[in-house]
């Protein structure tokens, strides 16, 4: 078991809430307790504590409903015999909201922001065991990562996806068709109402973008239940007239989570019983297997840190060449949606076709907060040959992401090989170098980027950005026009983006990576399946440029992200921060 993080948190970890909850010296806070309504009365404190920590807010669709299913858990752990403290933790960003301006700078270290608000919360008031209640973009492997950092009895459940929209569409193609009517393919009205139709419903956007596959991959790790992933948000009540409720499928899971935490603060089950290099390495065989978002590698990365796993960036290459991608969802099949996964088994029927496939490295025996996996696996349907696929009509017969290396990314990028075209697989052409993600966007929808380019957008990493934005915008503005142009960036994507998007460029920019060297006319070749990624110059031109490149200034000195960009690392690391 790892060392607590503190001495408060080896004292949590020994005797939970019995540091509040005994002796007459804290009295006091049994009277505070009693003020607040978490017990009735100074005997009550004899029960376990559990903290509910949600996430509820109306400024993000996943989120809206959240205090519905929030307070029926409340109300069902005191059914239970349980003392409930309900918290919510804040600084959740909408990703989709904060795309294209200033406000997506803040996206990735609100992650920080979440880890730390949880433990603020069950560091100062200790707890039995506490249940994080999340769903979109960063609040997610936030409190996957707050599980790991405080190492006390746990579980993530998650508010479930969006239903597609009008003619299966979805958050895409608003941004997609952005691209669209930019270059004369659809009119302005026509625009608005894809914008209008496409997301209906609460929930994390239809699609396997960053919320859903981190939802997805919790069930893999073991630290979320069965159909966490994949269970949608809402049910249709009138489809014509855009009615919908909560889905009592969802419903019913925050139930079980109820029942379950019991069982985990039984035995003493605990995170650091959950994860290790072998369960990382399930939720890398999962994101290959269903060609998840590329943010999934930074997020998995944290938290096998956060675990204390040493856990390279080069293994998921390994588990790539022995992993078949049997399913696609948009982005990389815009007719198919998360509902349309749940229709066909869930995240059991997809492990159990990857596990169909010859030499794969998948383990269904591993701990999880529900024993293991293989009794989901076993009971879940065979593959329905269009959702899901084995054998020879898997989409690919090697994992949907890949790790590149070359002499622009030493230290490697990662790109959505699932959403790649076959005729992009391979490419070369001359760059186009922008600092910033907005001067990009503004080339694209200008018209400046051409067929055979190669967009290489810097200065938008972890450290350079700061916040390391997602580049949803100019990807979508390049296949909406249907521009074939590669992209490259030490920024990252939407789990939404698909084309030729290659993010994650480390070292970035910001910390003297070969990124920034790179000059407009430069030729860059690109090999998605030997996986490897180089500008066509001598290593003594570049080694010359780089010694040429002016000290980085940080563009923003105060404030959370001024504090942020002296801390973060380099995208290979997860984008941890350098003080642990």
């Amino acid at each position: 078991m790892p060392k607590a993080i503190n001495e408060g948190f080896e004292r949590i970890q020994k005797r939970g809430s019995r540091i509040v909850a005994e002796g007459n010296h804290m009295l006091g806070a049994a009277a505070l307790m009693i003020a607040a309504g978490v017990i009735n009365q100074v005997s009550d404190r004899k029960k376990p504590f559990i903290t509910v920590v949600n996430s509820y807010t109306t400024q993000i669709p996943g989120h809206a409903h959240l205090n519905v299913l929030g307070e029926r858990l409340v109300s069902l752990l005191k059914e239970r015999g349980y003392n409930v403290w309900y918290a919510n933790v804040g600084g959740c960003v909408d990703d989709g909201i904060a795309m294209g301006h200033f406000g997506m700078k803040y996206s990735l270290p609100s992650r920080e922001l979440i880890t730390d608000q949880i433990e603020t919360i069950v560091g100062a008031h200790p707890c039995d065991a506490w249940i994080g209640i999340g769903n979109c973009d960063k609040i997610v492997p936030g409190m996957l990562n707050a599980m790991a950092r405080l190492d006390i009895p746990a579980l993530y459940v998650s508010g479930g996806p969006m239903l597609a929209g009008a003619d299966h569409s979805d958050l895409v193609t608003v941004f997609e068709g952005v691209g669209q009517e930019a270059a004369g393919k659809i009119t302005e009205n026509e625009l608005i109402k894809i914008a209008e139709k496409a997301c209906r419903t609460c929930g994390s956007c239809a699609g396997m973008f960053t919320a859903n596959s981190m939802n997805c991959l919790a069930e893999v790790l073991g630290l979320a239940l069965p159909g966490n992933g994949s269970i949608p948000a809402a049910r249709w009540v009138d489809k014509s007239k855009n009615t919908w409720e909560i889905n009592p499928d969802r419903i019913a899971l925050f139930t079980t989570i109820a029942d379950q935490i019991g069982v985990l603060l039984e035995k003493n089950i605990r995170p650091s019983d959950i994860l290790s290099k072998g369960s990382i390495d399930n939720a890398f065989i999962l994101d290959l297997a269903m060609g998840g978002s590329t943010n999934t590698v930074l997020h998995t990365l944290a938290l096998a840190h956060e675990a204390g796993i040493d856990y390279p960036l080069e293994r998921i290459n390994l588990l790539a060449d022995v992993t078949p991608n049997v399913c696609k969802v948009s982005p990389s099949r815009p007719d198919v949606h998360v509902e349309d996964v749940n229709r066909v088994g869930g995240i059991p029927a997809i492990l159990k076709a990857v596990m169909q496939h010859e030499g794969h490295q998948f383990n269904p025996d591993l701990q999880t907060c529900m024993g293991s996996l293989r009794d989901q696996i076993d009971a879940a349907p065979d593959a329905d040959g269009d959702v899901i696929r084995i054998g020879e009509n898997a989409f690919s017969q090697v994992g949907g992401l890949a790790i590149l290396y070359g002499n622009i990314a030493p230290d490697g990028s990662v790109v959505k090989t699932a959403g790649v075209d076959d005729d992009m697989m391979v490419f070369e052409g001359a760059a186009k170098c922008y600092d910033s993600q907005e001067d990009a966007l503004t080339a694209i929808l200008r018209g400046d980027v051409k067929n055979g380019d190669v967009v290489v957008i810097r200065y938008e990493g972890p450290k350079g950005g700061p916040g390391m934005q997602e580049m949803l915008s100019p990807t979508s503005a390049l296949k909406g026009r249907g521009t074939k142009a590669a992209l490259i960036t030490d920024g990252r994507f939407s789990g939404g983006t698909r084309g030729l998007s290659i993010g994650h460029m480390s070292p970035e920019a910001a910390a003297g990576g070969p990124i920034a060297a790179i000059q407009d006319g430069d030729m860059i070749q690109i090999d998605g399946h030997k996986r490897t990624m180089n500008v066509m110059i001598s290593d003594e031109e570049l080694q010359s440029r780089l010694a040429q490149l002016p000290k980085f200034e940080p563009p923003i000195k105060r404030g959370w992200l001024g504090r942020y960009s002296q801390h973060v690392l380099s995208a290979n690391t997860g984008a941890v921060m350098d003080n642990g």
